[in-house]
């Protein structure tokens, strides 16, 4: 949708309201996909939607609806329900008011060479990865999308704002009989993925592990590669990092802002109108982000906020809303972790017997307020000894204490990755923990 379109709507929606105050949300979204497992492409998909949300508050009551129809009638019955649901629930008196109008950061957001990729182009891409796995005597799998966004946010107190952003991701897993190696990347520009790189990284991780060994559970060092690192933040994020949730003393943080959490070494920060993420510049109630420094040399600095939030401790929204309806509160979602002065294998090499991961999966959060995570290993885990990396190792359990482990960390890494999480985007170093706890064995 152009901007103009989406302007045409939310000026009629906000002309037909009834309601004290009422919220526009559209977003316009073209995706594309393809699929590849078994060293060959089998899946191309693409699909075109447009979501419309519109959130009413009447008399401090309020109600959201939505739908991906934008004719007169369907826009018409969506405002209705939105009057009606808000007619049957009971007063917030927490509610004060939606945002008003502020100035954002403009950022450079759009591809063109990402908006107009096509099939074609992925399935070129596909077939370096599939050809270095051939070679290599593997077997490739993965997946690459493209696409494009526009979203637009307006409200009945002056608040229009639109932008238009691109993202490209290709992820792929090289396997042998006994092992798996994984790399990935995410862009806002196709062209700077590059997929050689990739098959690189992914072929030597599979060769490097095949026939890994089984090693007993305990506390190990350990070097985290940045897409475990993000796996770990992101749940450190949705956690305790909103306000809601520190409101509701329900986050690790509640009661802790100026004391010591982690090592003096970790700095953690939010802040979606970095170029170095992946954002946009205001949050989904139009308000303009901001950085906010999350954990400064160890110590607890803030949470952050949306409306709701904000006015209920007499503060201003830090740009963090979620689209309505949302439980969660506000969420910090394009994260930092600051760097350090060391390579990964300045790492490896000062390291007498330690363990090398490269990412998690099936993670979950044990107990929030303890930051207690529970996954294993996958794609990618090593046994270090006397410096260097001895072989692969069988896949482990760990449940661990997140900010224990962010006390902890030895060294840090001075490159960076950006990395898409179930929850948003971080940016991330390597780290060398010590005494990371690993409960569990697999036969795989």
């Amino acid at each position: 949708m152009t901007h103009k379109e989406i302007e045409k709507i939310s000026k009629k929606i906000l002309n037909l309201s009834p309601a004290d105050q009422t919220e526009v949300l559209l977003i316009s979204q073209d995706s594309a996909l393809t699929r590849f497992a078994n060293n060959q492409i089998h899946q191309n998909v693409a699909e075109k939607n447009v979501k419309l949300s519109i959130r009413v508050i009447d008399n401090k009551r309020t109600g959201t609806t939505s739908t991906n129809i934008l004719s007169d009638k369907s826009i018409e019955d969506a405002l209705k329900r939105a009057l009606e649901i808000a007619n049957s629930t009971s007063p917030d008196p927490d509610f004060k008011s939606l945002p008003k109008k502020k100035q954002h950061k403009e950022m450079s957001l759009f591809s063109k060479n990402t908006a107009e990729y096509q099939p074609i182009d992925r399935a070129k891409e596909i077939s370096i990865l599939i050809s270095k796995a051939n070679r290599e005597d593997l077997t490739a799998a993965g997946a690459f999308d493209t696409g494009s966004l526009t979203i637009g946010i307006t409200n009945s107190l002056g608040i229009f704002k639109t932008a238009s952003l691109t993202e490209a991701s290709i992820n792929t897993v090289f396997m042998s009989p006994s092992s798996s190696g994984y790399a990935d990347s995410y862009e806002k520009d196709v062209k700077n993925i590059n997929c050689h790189r990739l098959a690189d990284l992914a072929a030597c991780k599979a060769l490097k592990s095949i026939e890994p060994v089984a090693i007993k559970p305990g506390s190990y060092k350990v070097i985290l590669e940045p897409a475990a690192v993000a796996d770990m933040l992101m749940y450190l994020a949705f956690c305790g990092f909103g306000a809601l949730a520190y409101q509701e003393r329900r986050s690790f943080m509640s009661g802790k802002l100026g004391q010591k959490i982690t090592g003096e070494n970790i700095t953690i920060w939010d802040d979606g109108t970095s170029p170095d993420n992946l954002g946009l510049p205001f949050d989904f109630e139009g308000t303009p982000k901001q950085k906010i420094i999350l954990i400064e040399n160890g110590l607890a600095k803030n949470v952050v906020y949306d409306s709701y939030t904000a006015h209920k401790e007499d503060k201003e929204s830090t740009g963090h809303a979620l689209p309505a309806p949302n439980v969660y509160g506000p969420q910090a979602s394009n994260l930092f972790l600051k760097n350090g002065g060391c390579s990964t294998d300045e790492m490896i090499a000062s390291t007498k017997k330690g363990i090398l991961v490269t990412r998690f999966h099936y993670t979950n959060i044990e107990d929030p307020l303890k930051t207690i995570l529970t996954g294993m290993t996958r794609d990618g885990t090593f046994l270090i000894e006397n410096g260097e990396i001895i072989c692969g190792v069988k896949n482990l359990r760990f449940t661990q204490n997140i900010l224990t482990a962010l006390s902890n960390v030895e060294m840090i890494s001075n490159k960076t990755e950006l990395k898409q999480t179930f929850f948003g985007l971080c940016r991330t170093p390597t780290l060398k923990i010590d005494d990371f706890n690993f409960t569990g064995v697999t036969e795989f």
